[in-house]
């Protein structure tokens, strides 16, 4: 390798690194300000470090086959921090690929170009109240989702995490809470500053101020004397699944509507962002986010029952062990899950493929199911084994999913990668309710076996983060559309 290679090879690094650092107090600006949220081909830039940028950059030589550099994209986000916008979600890779190489390769006016595909954000008046938000239960989800609030802290955002209410109290509690907060075995530290305000018992992190209540029961917390009014109460605990019994909640002073992190029984919506999130209404009250699983697997579906047609299928879930498994061998009321998590793969049952239906009435009675409980912590695997109405082959079947991540409506519920060295750990943090694994898909004829990773925690949180932007009535376009 010769010094002038070198020289080129170092210069055009420090340039793409001098780009992503100039970009980043926009990102971070624009989402204070307006509630916009940038990304690049579906990769989330809000609080994302310089690396983080140039990878997601990086990515859209794999989609489009061409490459797309950082001083191709700085002057569409340069011209999109002078506009004044309504909260949205913008991609500057889609729109700088377009400008530079797609449709719109022969306009020269920017700002005319953007004004056209940011209309319906452009100037316009947000109108979008914030709502407080309360976590009933501080477990794995309850964790992740109080991240993915606290993350979004600044003056225009729309959802406000304002308390976390668990059993307790008892002397260190309020320490412990906020140390499993800072520090998580599988999604690493907290990224921010994390303090303990003993005498009011409360948590502060990243300048929100997240009060601790402590109850045994739903309706015997007043939200109204800690200044909570109105509130979406998120349930983790899954104790009560029924519209009673989550009922509870909305008896307490202070709380509006709630949401299940599991999936709900009875009259109650299970609710699949991007799948019947359509459904939701003002008079919804109580809603379920379904199951991970279902989350993972209904947004698949749908897409492909919507072009190809399903006739029949078994869903088969190799799935991480949850807290609700032994450590070591010890009693348990279902069967096989007594036996030690960490040591052995467990077969046991899942509704998730009924569940679909649920969320996606067309495949009602189509869908078998069962799982197999594996000794990993974190990230599963939905292996969809699936009869089609027509004859395909795995070229087409991974060109339309493609499309269908990048593209579609369900672009947030499906991610697709088309690595050959992927595996679980791999996914540890994916935002997408799926993965669509390109390189495992099989097909023959009208027969179709995909695989398909979900991060079953933080992927999961995710999902209900969009299911409580449904119920607070919030609006956050994708664009361009």
């Amino acid at each position: 390798m010769n010094q002038q290679f070198e020289q080129e090879l170092q210069s055009s690094w420090q340039e793409r690194q001098e780009y992503a650092e100039k970009m980043l107090p926009i990102i971070g600006s624009l989402y204070r300000k307006y509630a916009v949220e940038i990304s690049v081909y579906g990769r989330p830039l809000l609080n994302a470090s310089a690396i983080d940028v140039i990878k997601a950059h990086r990515m859209v030589r794999l989609h489009e086959g061409i490459k797309l550099r950082l001083r191709e994209s700085w002057p569409i986000l340069e011209a999109i921090n002078a506009m004044k916008l309504a909260p949205a979600q913008i991609d500057i890779g889609k729109l700088a690929f377009d400008f530079h190489y797609g449709s719109a390769v022969d306009e020269t006016d920017l700002d005319a170009f953007l004004r056209r595909q940011l209309e319906s954000v452009v100037d316009k008046e947000d109108n979008q109240k914030p709502r407080d938000v309360v976590l009933y239960g501080f477990g794995r989800i309850g964790r992740l989702m109080a991240r993915l609030l606290i993350e979004r802290q600044g003056i225009n955002n729309k959802l406000r995490l304002r308390a976390i209410v668990v059993r307790g109290g008892r002397d260190g509690d309020l320490e412990k809470r906020a140390s499993l907060l800072r520090r998580d075995s599988v999604h690493g530290p907290f990224n921010g500053s994390i303090t303990v305000d003993e005498e009011r018992r409360a948590i502060k992190a990243n300048g929100a101020y997240i009060q601790v209540i402590y109850a045994n029961s739903p309706e015997e917390v007043d939200y109204t004397q800690y200044g909570i009014n109105d509130a979406i109460v998120v349930d983790n605990t899954g104790i009560w699944r029924d519209r009673d019994g989550l009922g509870l909640h909305l008896k307490a002073k202070g709380t509006e509507k709630v949401i299940l992190t599991a999936p709900g029984k009875g009259d109650i919506k299970n609710i699949v962002h991007g799948v019947n999130s359509d459904s939701v209404t003002n008079a919804d009250t109580i809603l379920s986010a379904a199951s991970c699983t279902t989350n993972a697997i209904t947004p698949v579906l749908k897409a492909l029952d919507e072009e190809y047609g399903i006739t029949s299928g078994h869903v088969e879930t190799v799935h991480s062990y949850t807290n609700d498994q032994n450590l070591t061998d010890n009693y348990h009321k279902a069967e096989r899950r007594g036996r030690s998590a960490p040591l052995n793969m467990v077969i046991t049952e899942t509704g998730a493929a009924k569940a679909v239906a649920k969320a996606y009435p067309q495949l009602a009675g189509k869908l078998t199911g069962n799982a197999i409980r594996v000794p990993t912590p974190n990230v599963s695997l939905a292996i969809l084994n699936l009869n089609l109405d027509k004859d395909t082959d795995k070229l087409q079947i991974n060109e339309f999913l493609r499309d269908t991540a990048l593209f579609s409506p369900l672009q947030h519920q499906i991610d697709f990668t088309a690595s050959k060295e992927i595996v679980s750990t791999d996914l540890v943090g994916s935002r997408a309710a799926a993965v669509v694994d390109s390189q495992a898909t099989i097909v023959a004829d009208n027969r179709v076996t995909l695989y398909v990773w979900y991060d079953n925690e933080f992927g999961y949180s995710c999902q209900v983060m969009r299911v409580v932007r449904d119920m607070a009535n919030l609006s956050f376009p994708t664009l361009p559309a």
